[in-house]
């Protein structure tokens, strides 16, 4: 009997799955799918690796928060896959603190350390930690193992982890982490695949979604990252405002009144794409449309990401390689190039035919810079997380 993981990379509406089986060296994936909560009823819903339907049900919008879903998931697993023992199941957890530089079991004292991070990641973090008890109540038995967002940039260093603010509070745990490091530990390990020569080098990756953030690696490790203490810093996201005057913020508390709440919401959720637009945080019904307002969100999405990249060149000391991720950067090429337009003077050229194809590597011959459009894979970074976990505790072999 083969050995499985279930790995659920929860989102603010919806969760991933995947199950893989791990008897091989690498782990492969067996089905995948999508909780999604958004819905009036939520839905269960599972494909094969090439995306075929193999399950779908719904629930009551009462069931939802019973974990009458993960029911259904672990009762597809066996049902579907039952000549497989699941040993795990691994959580993408957004915020590891100071302490978590890698994957860890999720025993009761790891889960509070965890929700206690809560504040600086407060849209992310209790989204990832709410599996974890319905998944315990209806298998109490099965091993949970946490794999971290922030794990791939712990070892940034002063000045790049570094607020200008008392020391005090960086002693208290005030500092730079940084996030998206399941994609960027994804992407350094299939550059090193395709382009051993680039990925010793000077690269950035630019991960952009309606989460996005930047990287930038030498030696195929993270030194500087867009994202800080919270997932709020760096870019323009969907509903995140990214880099922002702290006097705004403070004009919002002192003349507007706001609340901490209502500033919380209105950064988290108002603002970003869908703030500046007015229309959508969705890149490509913003691509689509014909209204200026939407036009001007994409103009500063691609200014600040261009402008970040260079930021990222300058701690490197110039740039070898950038590769675009993520669902707007895998799938929207307008972005791709209008940044690359941007990037001209970097030496940035960006070959358009390559591109439109769909080709994993997309430089003109005379680009200056290595350009790549990777698609990103947390679920399997998590799922060899768990392997690493399991072989270490003999679990499995």
């Amino acid at each position: 009997m083969a050995d499985a993981v279930l790995v659920l990379n929860a989102g603010s509406s919806s969760i991933k799955f995947g199950l893989f089986e791990i008897s091989g060296t690498e782990p492969a994936l067996l089905c995948k799918g999508l909780l999604d909560e958004h819905e009036a009823k939520p839905r269960l819903v599972a494909k094969t690796p090439s995306g075929e339907a193999l399950f779908e049900t719904q629930r009551q919008a009462s069931d939802a928060d019973g974990g009458h879903l993960f029911a259904d998931v672990l009762a597809f697993v066996e049902d579907r896959f039952g000549d497989h023992r699941l040993r795990a199941v691994g959580h993408r957890i957004v915020h590891g603190g100071p302490e978590y530089s890698g994957p860890v079991e999720l025993t009761d004292e790891v889960y509070a350390k965890l929700e206690a991070l809560t504040p600086l990641a407060p849209l992310h973090q209790p989204r990832c930690l709410a599996p974890v008890h319905p998944v315990r109540m209806i298998r109490p038995a099965l091993t949970q193992i946490a794999c971290f967002d922030t794990a791939f940039h712990h070892g940034m260093t002063p000045p790049m982890n570094r607020f200008a603010i008392p020391k005090r509070y960086e002693v208290q745990g005030l500092r730079r982490y940084g996030f998206h490091g399941l994609s960027f530990e994804y992407i350094a390990g299939r550059l090193a695949e395709i382009a051993p020569q680039l990925a010793t080098k000077r690269v950035v990756i630019a991960h952009l979604g309606n989460g996005a953030s930047l990287c930038a690696m030498r030696e195929g490790r993270s030194v500087d990252t867009t994202m800080g203490l919270t997932p709020l810093d760096g870019l323009v996201m969907g509903t995140r405002c990214g880099a922002i005057d702290p006097g705004v913020l403070l004009y919002f508390l002192q003349h507007e009144k706001m609340t901490s709440e209502d500033l919380q919401h209105l950064l988290y959720h108002e603002s970003g794409l869908l703030g500046v637009s007015g229309l959508s945080a969705d890149m490509r019904t913003l691509l689509a449309s014909s209204e200026a307002s939407a036009h001007e969100a994409v103009h500063l999405f691609v200014f600040r990401a261009a402008q970040e990249i260079a930021v990222m060149a300058n701690t490197l000391g110039g740039l070898d390689g950038l590769v675009f991720t993520g669902g707007i950067g895998e799938h929207a090429k307008e972005i791709r190039s209008a940044i690359g337009e941007r990037l001209a003077w970097l030496g940035v050229r960006i070959d358009a035919a390559a591109d439109e194809k769909g080709r994993e590597r997309i430089n003109a011959e005379d680009s200056a810079v290595d350009l790549f459009v990777i698609p990103t894979n947390e679920e399997l970074t998590i799922a060899r997380h768990c392997v690493a976990v399991l072989q270490a505790a003999g679990t499995v072999s």
